[in-house]
């Protein structure tokens, strides 16, 4: 799950990104935005949800995937949309326009 904050002052939106899988025991945002190198997500117990917070810049769209437990690729099913990727799977995205 994405939500978005915007600010008024800035022009950058601050993304949380949300991910439950039965299974993980370890999450990691892999993005365009990171270079595609893997972010640490933390697990919130209360919530039962992991997550990671990134302040993307204003007006643009991203690539990302979720990697789950080192090995198995996942999509944010409740992303902004979805793209092929090279790899025969698709990418999650997120947009950064204000709604």
């Amino acid at each position: 799950m994405l939500s978005k904050r915007f600010f008024k002052t800035k022009d950058e939106t601050e993304v949380t990104f949300e991910f439950q899988h039965p299974d993980a025991e370890d999450v990691q945002l892999v993005a365009e935005f990171t270079d595609w190198q893997p972010v640490p997500m933390k697990f919130s117990k209360k919530e039962q949800v992991f997550k990671c917070k990134q302040r993307l810049p204003l007006d643009k769209e991203f690539h990302f995937r979720y990697l789950i437990n080192g090995q198995v690729w996942d999509n944010d099913h409740q992303a902004d949309g979805y793209i092929p990727n090279g790899f025969g799977t698709e990418n999650s995205i997120v947009n950064t326009q204000r709604a």
